[in-house]
């Protein structure tokens, strides 16, 4: 399936786009952000961040008629401020990210990331990293895979299925998706089945999170995006569930909010020293309907943005 970038005019619109400016894409996935920013760009430039190989090489295909405004960096966004350094460049006017797993990554079933097709499991992002989500199901203890369900997946059913995990791979490995499907829905209460939605969902998305350590690398990310940015230089970031959703939210409001000043302290409200980010969004964008009806994953999509207003 063709990926559709979710909230793309919003994004780049959020993002107020210099003509000469240097800008970060630190989920460039198949390019459909950074193709609309780049059009932007007239002696500016794009550094693309994507950890996954396959993400890049498509997108140089999809971006060959901008290749010399564009600089592609298979790594986290997590290091974008070290990888930047290294290529001598410290300060942006802007950065965006679009979390999650692209729809070509969730449609190939040799990923491993989907319960709708029988594959191997893995779910790894960077193939070349060794941890993928067979390691986990079969390696790690019940209490280990009982957080990972219940933190990262806000699964109701954690113990219960953490418990026949373990107990299942006593007797063979669970290799494959469908067999780890099988085995979440024998641990679910009847009723459960019968929901919306599908019963492996939340725990698919919890051994996702934690083989690529998305939280860790977002929370890292959000303070390297902020950090570089120039005065007036902006981040934008789309977020697909409350996990993400929170951080974002969180982080842009610690960031934005003044020094706080004991309230005994005689003060002037002019000399109170200021916030160094302007929050954007005070409530999230979201898609319009339009796009809701033409894209399914923009559902659950938010768009938050900070802009930095002064120099720490």
């Amino acid at each position: 399936m063709e990926h559709t970038a979710v909230l793309l005019h919003e994004t780049v619109d959020l993002l107020r786009v210099k003509p000469d400016g240097i800008y970060v894409d630190g989920t460039l996935g198949r390019g459909g952000h950074a193709g609309l920013l780049i059009s932007e760009l007239t002696a500016g430039h794009l550094y693309a961040f994507d950890k996954d190989e396959q993400a890049i090489a498509e997108s140089k295909e999809n971006l060959k008629e901008h290749l010399d405004q564009v600089t592609f960096i298979h790594d986290d966004f997590r290091h974008m401020k070290e990888d930047l350094a290294e290529l001598g460049i410290h300060e942006v006017d802007g950065v965006m990210m679009d979390l999650g797993v692209s729809s070509p990554q969730f449609d190939d079933p040799e990923r491993g990331f989907s319960y709708r097709f029988d594959a191997r499991l893995d779910m790894r992002m960077d193939r070349n990293q060794t941890l993928d989500a067979y390691q986990i199901v079969n390696t790690y203890s019940e209490a280990e895979l009982t957080k990972i369900l219940r933190d990262y997946g806000e699964e109701r059913y954690a113990a219960s299925i953490a418990r026949n995990i373990v107990k299942s791979r006593t007797i063979t490995p669970i290799t494959t998706t469908f067999e780890l499907v099988d085995v979440i829905r024998a641990s679910l209460p009847p009723r459960e089945l019968y929901r919306k939605g599908h019963p492996a969902k939340k725990t698919f998305q919890a051994l996702r999170i934690a083989v690529n350590d998305e939280l860790g690398a977002l929370e890292a990310g959000l303070r390297e995006a902020c950090s570089l940015l120039n005065v007036h230089g902006r981040c934008a970031v789309i977020t697909f569930h409350s996990l993400e959703d929170r951080m974002v939210k969180n982080t842009f409001k610690d960031l934005s909010a003044a020094p706080s000043v004991a309230p005994r302290l005689p003060v002037k409200a002019s000399q109170m020293e200021q916030a160094s980010f302007l929050l954007l969004t005070k409530k999230p964008i979201v898609s319009d309907e339009e796009e809701l009806n033409e894209n399914h994953r923009a559902h659950s999509a938010k768009l938050r943005g900070i802009e930095r207003i002064k120099r720490d």
